[in-house]
């Protein structure tokens, strides 16, 4: 049996944007291992007949003997399991990825889901970063990028030069996302934000176009489904929701954030930088349309003026004009903007050519490698260590 090994920072990253992905590849007959940090939903992963190694890794930390611990983490795992291909998602597992794959001479795939906020600046952490992604990324059989510019970028760079290939995001569920009547005009303009509470979300703009608002008018309400990573917006948030008509939903499933959204006049997502921004792509498709920063990223899932409203990135006066401006339209041309930007998902943004194309991708490299499989190991499911020959009863 084909073995695939997907090597990722989180649940939420595989789950509610590579899940159809999982169910393709189960129902194709390969072995799929997911290797991501513990979390109760991994569950999910078992239930879509996935075996789950929970893997160690610290989505935002620096400290040099703890990211050298995951590259070993790894490059055992790797070495244990002998996958036939790995594919790797987000900045950590695709440069420690990579190059643990490397070290085993196993094929592997990378997707770009953006460029981060260590790309934003010019310092130490740029350069190291640059040099790792460098040298993770220069034998990957495909890398994906989910928008121009960010390929654009790590060409400048020198991270890769021929081995690309451009996906539109990671698409969206046509089905899961269905068309839905768009929200009563009842008096009062609901919009939403389904976001990480972070600043390079835009929720420093956010909060500051609210104030605005809802100092000349009293016929909208704001929502925010979505977590805090830190404590930046506690208290912000808590007197945002004193003063305005500002809920916050938290964290919630994805069939929920589905019905938030439908319930909803416009989506709001300033965001500072994308790879390609999937709730965008999930309100659309639902029929709603969105205000957004004219980023990449973002401006490729929305038609300014057609779908939805572009904004300079970080214009917090912008955000709040185009808030009224939304506002202010008749019910049917907002509805008609929904409409016209489910129409755009269906012919750009469809899941299922993103799993098409993964799945050539995969079966090109399989093609190229002629593999045998070699007997899989038993292997410790927590760290990646080899058991010892008759451990496995004791």
């Amino acid at each position: 049996m084909t073995r695939v090994l997907i090597l990722a920072n989180d649940h939420t990253t595989i789950y509610n944007f590579r899940r159809e992905l999982l169910e393709r590849l189960v129902a194709d007959g390969y072995q799929i291992d997911i290797a991501l940090p513990a979390d109760p939903r991994n569950e999910a992963f078992r239930r879509l007949g996935c075996r789950v190694l929970e893997t160690r890794l610290s989505r935002f930390g620096t400290n040099p003997f703890e990211e050298f611990a995951t590259l070993v983490r790894y490059t055992r795992l790797i070495g244990a399991l002998h996958p036939d291909v790995v594919l790797t998602y987000t900045a950590k597992p695709n440069i420690y990825g990579g190059i643990a794959s490397q070290i085993h001479r196993v094929p592997y795939l990378t997707t770009i889901t953006g460029v981060g906020t260590v790309f934003q600046s010019d310092g130490l952490l740029k350069r190291v970063s640059v040099l790792l992604q460098r040298l993770a990324l220069r034998c990957s059989a495909r890398v994906f990028f989910q928008n121009n510019a960010n390929l654009r970028t790590f060409q400048e760079l020198g991270i890769v030069r021929e081995n690309f290939a451009l996906l539109p995001g990671s698409g969206v569920n046509l089905s899961l996302h269905g068309l839905e009547p768009y929200a009563p005009d009842d008096g009062v303009v609901r919009f939403i934000t389904v976001s990480r509470l972070r600043q390079d979300k835009g929720f420093g703009e956010l909060f500051a176009a609210i104030t605005s608002v809802c100092a000349v008018r009293d016929d909208v309400e704001f929502h925010i489904v979505g977590w805090y990573e830190d404590d930046t917006y506690r208290d912000v948030v808590q007197e945002m929701q004193q003063r305005f008509p500002v809920t916050v939903h938290g964290t919630v499933s994805q069939e929920r954030v589905h019905e938030l959204i439908a319930g909803s006049h416009c989506l709001i997502h300033p965001s500072h930088h994308e790879g390609m921004a999937n709730v965008l792509l999930e309100a659309a498709a639902a029929g709603v349309p969105s205000i957004t920063s004219d980023i990449p990223g973002c401006r490729e899932a929305v038609d300014g003026g057609g779908t939805g409203f572009l904004i300079p990135v970080r214009d917090a006066a912008a955000l709040a004009s185009e808030i009224e401006r939304l506002a202010d339209l008749p019910w049917a041309e907002r509805r008609e903007m929904g409409l016209a930007a489910r129409r755009k998902m269906e012919a750009e943004f469809d899941r299922q050519g993103v799993v098409d194309r993964y799945l050539q991708e995969i079966q090109c490299v399989l093609r190229r490698e002629q593999r045998v499989l070699p007997t899989s190991p038993s292997v410790d499911l927590a760290t990646g260590d080899r058991l010892a020959q008759g451990s496995q009863n004791a």
